[in-house]
């Protein structure tokens, strides 16, 4: 049953066994090419950080072209790892792996990522709307009172957390963010996060987009700052479309939502080992990360 749902071109793991693996996360897969690093977004799903036994088809290539997008319209605020992200400029022990690298991989700087994630709220949902109910505030930030879920805040918020390989990140407050990485880089990654977040809402809702918070990475390259990872994707933001948005409950969104809310349905239990999807519910995500690919950027998965 389960290669039933598995599309041919589907990348559940990377085999590149002539090149130096390194690490594989919830999504993608890192090999050390000497200079510089080759990431590869596979097409994993992650859900309640519970990786699901099937991929979900395009899901890496639209990730990756998702993230360029955004990298480079972000480069004037700040440099990220990019090297490269044409496959036929890579190098030449690439090659043979074709097949499983080409649209879903880039070529970056070794920058060492601080140990916080960077989370930028625009809208109260998730994690932050939990707090909000219990405490009034989202990671030490006193919020109005009367709020109901999925309100647009006043202004965008930077809630930052600790980042888990395995398991829940941690919200943590901006002070405990400074006595992590110090007080000049706290504060150039709050500003750089807020102002990205900002450019990105302008741009998202003029195409139907709203994006509800996200999630980026900065590391230490050259004694600066530059962006890694991905940005502003639907795995490291909520996107809801525009037209239905409506507070006062969880929204329709373009990201992995969906499979939540299935999983939720059947009562899973939120821990190892995950159940194996329908095909309808594995068809439809990969049709909602396909539309807000489309949308974004006014492209088709390459």
């Amino acid at each position: 049953m389960a290669q039933q749902t598995i599309h041919p071109e589907a990348v559940h793991e990377t085999n590149l066994p002539g090149l130096n693996f390194v690490r594989r996360g919830k999504v993608r897969d890192i090999y050390d090419l000497g200079e510089h690093l080759l990431i590869v977004a596979t097409d994993r799903l992650s859900a309640f950080d519970v990786i699901l036994p099937q991929p979900i088809p395009f899901k890496g290539k639209i990730l990756t072209q998702i993230s360029n997008y955004w990298f480079g319209i972000m480069q004037e605020i700040i440099p990220n790892h990019l090297v490269n992200v044409d496959f036929e400029q890579f190098p030449p022990e690439c090659r043979p792996y074709r097949g499983q690298l080409e649209g879903r991989s880039i070529v970056v700087k070794k920058a060492k990522p601080l140990p916080v994630e960077c989370i930028v709220r625009g809208y109260l949902s998730g994690s932050g709307w939990n707090e909000y109910r219990e405490s009034g505030s989202v990671c030490g930030i006193r919020l109005p009172g009367g709020l109901i879920e999925s309100s647009r805040l006043p202004e965008p918020i930077f809630t930052p957390s600790t980042k888990a390989d395995v398991g829940h990140d941690e919200n943590i407050t901006f002070e405990r963010t400074v006595s992590m990485v110090g007080k000049e880089v706290a504060y150039k990654i709050r500003e750089a996060a807020l102002s990205i977040y900002r450019r990105a809402c302008r741009i998202a809702e003029e195409r139907g987009i709203i994006i509800a918070d996200t999630k980026m990475e900065f590391g230490r390259f050259d004694d600066g700052l530059i962006l890694i990872d991905e940005l502003l994707t639907p795995d490291s933001s909520r996107f809801w479309p525009k037209a239905s948005y409506q507070p006062g409950k969880s929204q329709e969104s373009f990201d992995k939502q969906y499979v939540r809310d299935y999983l939720l349905s059947i009562n899973f239990n939120k821990r190892p080992p995950a159940p194996m999807l329908p095909p309808e519910i594995i068809q439809r995500t990969s049709e909602l990360y396909r539309e807000a690919l489309k949308r974004l950027t006014g492209k088709e998965v390459e």
